[in-house]
């Protein structure tokens, strides 16, 4: 590349955007509006994610989502102390997980969305 990437950020669509963008904003994410549907869900200023208004159940359902945390259980303590998987019907977390390259805690979101919390061995 002659130029310099700043971020890289995926789309993922939602079922009910009203409980997404208030699942997502619980769970910790700053919410920056767009306009009446999109927003963009910030980790910093460098990691994100755009929501859309958008709902279409076979691309839902392949979407997935990566986020390397340095402290996976850390990262759960956080994520289960919320009780978001009891506050919203289709949210379910997995115990974490040992892989050969690390571990990992995988979590649904309220519309599908596969989410995989990693943190790689040193």
């Amino acid at each position: 590349m002659n130029y310099q990437p700043k971020t890289i950020r995926t789309f993922i669509g939602a079922k009910n955007y009203k409980e997404s963008r208030e699942f997502y904003r619980a769970l910790g994410f700053e919410e920056v509006i767009i306009d009446e549907k999109m927003c963009l869900f910030k980790v910093n200023e460098d990691l994100g994610f755009y929501l859309q208004d958008y709902y279409v159940k076979s691309w839902i359902n392949n979407s997935m989502i990566f986020l390397e945390v340095d402290d996976i259980e850390k990262c759960a303590e956080k994520l289960l102390r919320k009780s978001l998987h009891h506050k919203y019907k289709y949210v379910r977390f997995t115990e974490i997980k040992q892989f050969d390259w690390g571990r990992e805690l995988f979590m649904h979101d309220p519309s599908g969305v596969l989410w995989h919390f990693c943190e790689f061995n040193s």
